[in-house]
């Protein structure tokens, strides 16, 4: 560097993070975003405290799950005072049907206000998140695609994003393809996006780079969370087996926009587990 370049980044007070490296300073740009799911039981003891510890790792963006009405117990107003006491916003929310536990916050409960619920709090996306044991019927798969049709259509008219969350139970046969395969194709595309779940779709056995070439563009959302070898557990990211490399490598042909670290359960403390699959986060350049 000349005494040119120095004196301007000196000035501008750039210098400390011109001697980490550029890819440092564009890698510290980009917020990490985490599902809540992954400390819910922290999150149970004290809400803010929970988002304050996530703040202090780095974390920016949130998907969030439980709303019925309510924001985990909180008034609109006052989830979103926390929300800005902590320098955190919404991304995307996690709902239920509503076809068999039928509470505020499903898609077959007064869809249209939670819509405008979440799009005050700035929310870009509403995601279907589970089919409960229950709901898993023919008859239910069969009426499946409509439903998400029609719930995508309100949250589109709002200028929302919506998408269906995978499980592995979407990879098993229905007919002459998978419960998965079945949704994507009679859904449509302009109201129905995919949150495309790495760990679910990797036990199940099938890989996404495959659905990233059958369907393009329609994965937006992905949940990025490691697979022990083996025993198929949950793992920190980067101490399993999937190859998350070579799965960001396609996130243009998957349409990807926002990805959330998840982890349903540890060995460990959980914000342990949070701050190992942040460190490998920060080390690894494809992850942005």
């Amino acid at each position: 560097m000349n005494r040119k370049d120095f004196i301007s980044l000196s000035g501008l007070g750039f210098l400390g993070l011109y001697a980490c490296g550029t890819p440092n300073l564009m890698n510290n740009r980009k917020p990490l975003a985490i599902q809540l799911y992954t400390i819910r039981d922290a999150i149970a003891q004290n809400l803010e405290t929970s988002l304050e510890r996530l703040a202090e790792l780095g974390f920016k963006q949130l998907e969030i799950y439980g709303y019925d009405g309510k924001f985990f117990g909180k008034a609109r107003a006052e989830f979103q005072s926390i929300l800005k006491n902590v320098g955190m916003e919404v991304i995307s929310s996690h709902h239920t049907t509503g076809i068999v536990h039928n509470s505020k916050g499903t898609l077959l409960n007064d869809w249209e206000q939670s819509v405008e619920d979440l799009k005050e709090i700035g929310a870009k996306y509403m995601v279907c998140s589970y089919l409960f044991e229950e709901e898993r019927t023919h008859e239910n798969y069969i009426k499946l695609p409509e439903l998400l049709n029609q719930s995508g259509e309100i949250t589109n008219n709002a200028g929302i994003g919506f998408a269906y969350h995978n499980h592995d139970f979407e990879f098993e046969k229905f007919g002459d393809q998978t419960v998965y395969d079945f949704i994507l194709d009679n859904s449509d595309s302009d109201f129905v996006k995919m949150e495309l779940d790495l760990y679910w779709i990797s036990k199940a056995g099938f890989d996404p780079l495959e659905y990233f070439e059958s369907y393009p563009g329609r994965f937006p959302l992905w949940h990025v969370k490691d697979i022990k070898s083996g025993s198929k557990d949950f793992s920190e990211i980067g101490n399993g087996i999937i190859d998350f490399e070579n799965i960001f490598k396609a996130k243009e042909k998957a349409g990807l926009k926002y990805w959330f670290l998840e982890q349903d359960s540890s060995d460990k403390d959980i914000f342990e587990s949070v701050k190992i699959s942040e460190d490998y986060i920060r080390r690894n350049n494809f992850f942005r």
